[in-house]
C-alpha cells in the first residue's frame, strides 16, 4: 500500500470536513447557541489535516487495492470526527449513539437513536442534515472536485471514484476525474437549489427547506420534525419531496446526457425504465390496498406515492406509519428496500442496474443449460456486459447475503427482538434506508437497541454505502502490505 498517498488523501478529506463544519458553526452563532461542539472538532480536523498534507507525496500512484482501502479509511475517519458535535453538545447519551448518528448521516441512511429531534439546537440539526448532503454524492468525490489539477489525474484517482460512487459500474463523464467530479457536484447543487425554491413556495421556512432538501438530495431522511414530513400536513410539500426523491434516485450520468443534448439516449436507459415501471406497479398496488384506511383515492395515492418514493430511493422520510398498513403493502415496501435506486445515483440498496444484471445472467445460465452449444451474452442498453462486471455483481450478492444473515442473527441474539424487527433493522441499515418495521418502524427509532447492536448496524451502514468491499478490505492482512 502507498501509505503516504493514502494519508495525504485522508488529510485532504479531514480539511474538507473541518471547513464544512464552519457552516453549522455559523448557524449556532446566529441562534446564540454553544459553539464548542463545532470549534473543537474544527481545530482537530484542520490541525491533523494540515499536518498530513503539508508535503505532497512524491509517489502519487494508487493501485486498485490502495484506492478501495483509502475510501474505507476515509469514511471511518469521517464518521468518527463527525460524531464529536453530538458528543460535545450532549445531543446523544453515549459515544456509541453519537457514532451511530454520524454514520447514519454520512451514509445517508437516516436511522436515528434520538427520540426527540425538535429539542436539538439548530446548529446540530444543520450538521446532522449536512452530513446527508455531503455523504450522498460522496465526500471523496467532493475532494476530487476541489483538488488541484496536478493531484487529480485520472490514472491516479479513478480507483477512488470507483470505490465511492455506488453501482456495478462507474465511468467518467468528462475526460478527467476532477472535471467528472465537478460536473456531478454541479448537477447535485443545482437540483438541491431547485428543490429549496419549490419548498419555499409551499410555505416552508428557508431553514426547513434547506434541511429537507439536504436530506432529499442525499437520499438520507433526517428530518427536524419528530413526525418527519407528515408534520407539515401539506399535499404540495409531499408531492414535491416525493418527486425529488425519485429524481435523486436516477443515475447522474443521464442528467449529464440530457444537458449535452443526448435526450433520446438518456430516456432509452433500460435501468431508468425498469426503475419507473417498478415504482408504477408498487404505487398502484399499494394505493388500492390501503384505500380503506384513507379518505378518497387521492389521499391513498399520495400516501402510497410518497412512501414508495422514499423507500426505493432509500431516503427514509415518512408521512404516515406504514407499519400499520396491510401486510401486502408492507411486503412491497420491504422488497423495494433491496432494489434501491439506479447505479450512479445518491440512493442505496442493491441498485436496479445490478438487479437487472443478475436476473439476465440467471436467464442466460438457464438457457445455457437447455442449449449448451448456444453462445449468449448479457446485454444492457444493447451493449454486451463484460464477464468481470458480471462476476463482480455475483460476488457482491454472495457477500451481501452473508453479511445480511449474520447481522440478523446478531441483532436478534443481542436484543431478543422479534424477527420482523431484526430483519428490517438490518435491511434498512445495510440498504441505507432508515426506518424499518415493528420496533424500528417510521414512528420509532433505533435508540432501544443494545450498544453492540448499534456497532453492528453502523458497520452495515458503512458497508452498504460503500458497496461492501472497501470496508471489508480493511480487515484483510494483504491490504496493509507495501
Amino acid at each position: 500500500m502507498n501509505y503516504r498517498m493514502v494519508l495525504y488523501i485522508i488529510g485532504q478529506m479531514m480539511k474538507v470536513e473541518g471547513l464544512l463544519m464552519f457552516m453549522p458553526l455559523i448557524i449556532a452563532i446566529m441562534y446564540n447557541e454553544s459553539v464548542l461542539p463545532f470549534v473543537i472538532p474544527i481545530a482537530l480536523l484542520l490541525g491533523v489535516g494540515l499536518s498530513l498534507t503539508v508535503r505532497p507525496p512524491k509517489n502519487k500512484v494508487l493501485r486498485s487495492k490502495d484506492g478501495f482501502a483509502c475510501v474505507g479509511l476515509c469514511w471511518v475517519v469521517l464518521a468518527l470526527f463527525g460524531a464529536l458535535p453530538f458528543v460535545i453538545s450532549g445531543s446523544t447519551a453515549t459515544f456509541t449513539d453519537a457514532l451511530f448518528e454520524s454514520v447514519s448521516g454520512f451514509t445517508t441512511t437516516g436511522a436515528s437513536v434520538i427520540a426527540d429531534v425538535e429539542v436539538l439546537d439548530k446548529g446540530i440539526l444543520f450538521w446532522r442534515s449536512l452530513t446527508h448532503w455531503v455523504g450522498g454524492m460522496g465526500v471523496l468525490v467532493f475532494v476530487l472536485a476541489v483538488l488541484p489539477r496536478s493531484d487529480a489525474k485520472s490514472g491516479r484517482l479513478m480507483h477512488l471514484m470507483r470505490a465511492e460512487v455506488p453501482g456495478p459500474t462507474v465511468g467518467k463523464i468528462a475526460p478527467k476525474i476532477s472535471r467528472t467530479a465537478r460536473v456531478m457536484y454541479a448537477i447535485y447543487v443545482v437540483l438541491t437549489i431547485i428543490e429549496v425554491v419549490f419548498l419555499l413556495f409551499g410555505g416552508m421556512s428557508f431553514f426547513d427547506a434547506l434541511i429537507h432538501s439536504f436530506g432529499t438530495a442525499g437520499t438520507g431522511g433526517f428530518s427536524i420534525k419528530n413526525a418527519s414530513i407528515g408534520a407539515y400536513n401539506s399535499a404540495y410539500i409531499e408531492y414535491v419531496i416525493g418527486a425529488f426523491m425519485l429524481l435523486f434516485g436516477i443515475n447522474f450520468n443521464l442528467f449529464y446526457l440530457i444537458l449535452i443534448g443526448h435526450f433520446l439516449r438518456a430516456i432509452k436507459s433500460e435501468e431508468l425504465w425498469s426503475y419507473f415501471i417498478i415504482i408504477t406497479v408498487a404505487v398502484t398496488t399499494i394505493t388500492f390496498n390501503i384505500m380503506p384506511l384513507y379518505q378518497g383515492g387521492e389521499e391513498s395515492f399520495r400516501m402510497a406515492f410518497f412512501q414508495v418514493a422514499s423507500i426505493i430511493s432509500t431516503t427514509g422520510y415518512s408521512t404516515t406509519d406504514f407499519g400499520s398498513w396491510p401486510m401486502l403493502s408492507q411486503a412491497i415496501l420491504v422488497i423495494l428496500m433491496f432494489f434501491g435506486g439506479c447505479a450512479g445515483s445518491t440512493a442505496g440498496g442493491m441498485k436496479i442496474g445490478r438487479v437487472i444484471l443478475l436476473v439476465k445472467n440467471a436467464a442466460r445460465e438457464i438457457r445455457y443449460i437447455l442449449h449448451p452449444r448456444t453462445v449468449v451474452s448479457v446485454k444492457i442498453d444493447g451493449k454486451a456486459v463484460d464477464n468481470e462486471t458480471i462476476r463482480g455483481s455475483t460476488s457482491y450478492l454472495i457477500v451481501y447475503l452473508c453479511i445480511f444473515v449474520l447481522s440478523i442473527i446478531g441483532i436478534i441474539a443481542l436484543n431478543g427482538c422479534d424477527l420482523v424487527t431484526g430483519f428490517t433493522s438490518v435491511a434498512s441499515c445495510l440498504n441505507n434506508i432508515g426506518p424499518g418495521l415493528a420496533e424500528v418502524g417510521p414512528m420509532s427509532n433505533f435508540g432501544n437497541l443494545s450498544g453492540l447492536s448499534k456497532w453492528i448496524l453502523s458497520f452495515n451502514m458503512l458497508a452498504g454505502r460503500l458497496e461492501l468491499f472497501p470496508i471489508l478490505m480493511l480487515f484483510s492482512r494483504s491490504t496493509w502490505k507495501k
